[in-house]
């Protein structure tokens, strides 16, 4: 986090998803929480995650090929194909949503 974020600002975002609530990833996050900063979330809130918008963008695009991926390297081949094909400021918009995100699921309590 101090390289990623020298100015003290990072936070970790926990999204309490079953691999990362693990019992090792639960010590290691105990061990390591005065290093940065924790945002506790609800478990598995999707309408939080904006990785998993932009993964079914991509999926969605790499299904429509024609002829379909086969092997795994026509796979990764199509998905760097699809992700240069997404606008210039496709990434933006997900990320430029996170303020509008954060104060409703704080209105909400987390529900």
């Amino acid at each position: 986090m101090p390289i990623v974020h020298s100015d003290g600002l990072g936070q970790f975002q926990q999204d309490n998803a079953t691999p990362h609530a693990s019992r090792v990833a639960t010590k290691w996050l105990q061990e390591h929480s005065s290093d940065f900063r924790h945002f506790h979330r609800p478990p598995k809130s999707p309408e939080m995650d904006i990785i998993e918008d932009i993964r079914d963008a991509l999926l969605h695009v790499v299904e429509k090929r024609s002829p379909p991926p086969r092997t795994p390297m026509d796979l990764l081949t199509a998905l760097q194909d699809s992700w240069y094909e997404f606008a210039p400021g496709y990434l933006q918009t997900p990320g430029e949503s996170m303020p509008r995100r954060f104060a409703s699921l704080l209105h909400a309590r987390g529900g």
